[in-house]
């Protein structure tokens, strides 16, 4: 089994209650794991929340919802906890702020990571452009030649010093675990540079797990701010994806 499992909570710190605004007229974690859904490699979709509302809206669309605990730290802690209940080859998390995410990505994904199984984790990386790369709502990565990833940080790297880059990458929100390496992840005490960064995944690379990368061109992006709200709600109904739901 291919478990798609896809993190919620209510209130977040940048836009409240992200997870339930509407665009075109559908909350977003409904326009996620309805595209989620349309994956043909996903066997099985959960949304892993501490909330009921967001349960409630969940299943009034026609999806599966899991209340889990409300002392998770991040999402992963969250979907690792809903993961032991199943018997699965990989378990690819989902952020529930990512309306665009297209099914044929998260394909792209778990054939990837079959076929590539020396690596624990597997985040599929989106060229951004030199602008993205100022952001620190955005997460880029470095990898090696190898497509192993080096660092993810949310400063502007690499850093021109003495060469101009023509490739800059960004972190894209879907993510494949092997399941007992999610399991270890979640156990382990948050980070040195997880704390610094905010980002998640640096208690794995802290950790020594083997993190692998491959380029997807997609436009998809996680709706984190006010700025990516509106583009949201201007692209949503001319979106391919969006008539099939």
């Amino acid at each position: 089994m291919i478990l798609g499992l896809i993190p919620a909570r209510l209130h977040s710190k940048r836009l409240e209650k992200k997870s339930l605004i509407k665009i075109d007229g559908i909350p977003m974690i409904v326009h996620t794991f309805k595209r989620v859904m349309l994956s043909k490699k996903i066997d099985k979709v959960i949304v892993c929340t501490d909330s009921t509302k967001i349960k409630k809206i969940v299943e009034e669309n026609g999806g599966t919802a899991v209340l889990t605990s409300s002392q998770h730290s991040n999402g992963t802690e969250r979907i690792s906890e809903v993961s032991k209940k199943f018997k699965s080859k990989l378990v690819i998390d989902i952020q529930g702020d990512e309306p665009f995410v297209s099914p044929k990505d998260i394909d792209k994904l778990v054939t990837f990571h079959l076929k590539n199984k020396n690596f624990d984790i597997v985040l599929p990386s989106q060229i951004s452009s030199k602008k993205e790369n100022q952001k620190k709502n955005i997460v880029k990565v470095i990898k090696s030649k190898k497509n192993r990833i080096l660092y993810l940080s949310r400063s502007n790297i690499p850093y021109e010093y003495s060469k101009k880059n023509n490739l800059f990458l960004k972190h894209y929100s879907i993510i494949s675990f092997k399941p007992k390496k999610l399991g270890a992840f979640a156990k382990l005490k948050k980070s040195n540079l997880e704390s610094i960064e905010g980002v998640e995944l640096l208690r794995a690379l802290e950790n020594d797990f083997s993190i692998g990368t491959f380029i997807i061109k997609s436009r998809s992006f996680a709706v984190d701010v006010n700025e990516d709200l509106k583009k949201a709600k201007k692209l949503m109904p001319k979106d391919n994806f969006r008539r099939l739901y």
